[in-house]
């Protein structure tokens, strides 16, 4: 057990290099991983499910101890990334199926790696851990309604059809992991303890066959594509940094809010473009593109907040907390 756990933490913390590595697969074999495209839905729920067995009622009474913080951190995910991202698509003209695909990882809730940054960054990890599976739970709802909001205007957007597919591969399997955890008890720890593995291993095949099946469309405006994401994911964090800020939280607070609201469940984001919009493969390119480079851009600012003081407010919470 205690090899597996190494190998859990060492995929962890090279978990961009396996997203990038995976990602010139998809691109140098595209007919290989362009397979796994059907599976791709099956491969977010077993995250999600991991999710469900991960939580536990501490992580809910984050929301009780934080409700203003966590009332703001869910507030600017789902307006701060998805107006950002219909401001980045004006702004460089993009094409329809680029722009919808861009927006689409906009509307989608924080990833469960911004929980792993706020710890690194030396903030509010319980508030991180809370407004993620608070706007998990929401997204059901919320990502389709902010989807259709901001992308109707190139495609047409089916907000149903896609609540449907959200409940599906987000809500269903937490809430079949949340079963498994109180029917079985500690008997679901050691499963429970290889779900990041298994996590990583999803991601990376999600990637690889959005990669695979796009490869085309990457070579005409792959440059484009990444220089738009490092945009949106860059101005994420000040977004999620500066609401929290004009609310007055402090800026324990603060960081786990910008790093929330920076880092996206682009996995999601990649699973609803192929469920949704699999005659135009780019549109989920910016949510492989995304994947790997906000576990890039994560570790540098996490490391950059870690240096900075908290301040007395700060302190105090680390201390109570």
């Amino acid at each position: 057990m205690d090899t597996l756990l190494k190998i859990v933490r060492f995929t962890n913390k090279t978990f961009a290099l396996w997203v990038l590595v995976f990602g010139l697969l998809g691109f140098w074999f595209p007919e290989t991983f362009k397979s796994l495209g059907p599976w791709i839905p099956y491969l977010l729920a077993l995250v999600m499910l991991g999710m469900g067995l991960t939580l536990s009622v501490k992580d809910f009474t984050g929301v009780l101890r934080y409700p203003k913080a966590v009332l703001v951190g869910v507030c600017a995910q789902f307006l701060v990334m998805p107006g950002l991202a219909w401001l980045l698509c004006r702004v460089f003209d993009l094409p329809p199926d680029l722009a919808v695909g861009v927006i689409l990882v906009g509307a989608c809730p924080g990833g469960t790696a911004s929980n792993v940054m706020t710890y690194l960054a030396r903030g509010n990890t319980a508030l991180s851990v809370a407004c993620t599976t608070v706007a998990t739970l929401l997204a059901p709802v919320l990502t389709p309604f902010v989807f259709w909001l901001f992308a109707s205007q190139w495609l047409q957007v089916d907000a149903s059809a896609m609540f449907i597919s959200v409940l599906q591969v987000v809500l269903l399997p937490i809430i079949v992991g949340l079963i498994l955890k109180a029917l079985l008890g500690h008997r679901v720890d050691h499963v429970a303890e290889s779900m990041p593995l298994v996590s990583v291993i999803a991601i990376v095949l999600i990637v690889a066959a959005v990669v695979g099946g796009s490869k085309d469309r990457i070579i005409d405006s792959g440059l484009l594509i990444f220089g738009v994401v490092v945009l949106h994911n860059g101005l994420g964090y000040l977004g999620g940094l500066l609401a929290a800020r004009l609310f007055r939280l402090s800026f324990y607070d603060a960081k786990a809010i910008a790093i929330e609201v920076g880092m996206q469940n682009s996995g999601l984001g990649a699973t609803l473009a192929g469920l949704h919009f699999a005659a135009s493969p780019i549109v989920a390119v910016p949510s492989a593109v995304f994947s790997f480079w906000h576990n890039v851009s994560g570790p540098i600012l996490a490391t950059w907040f870690a240096s900075r003081p908290n301040g007395i407010e700060g302190v105090h919470d680390e201390v109570a907390s």
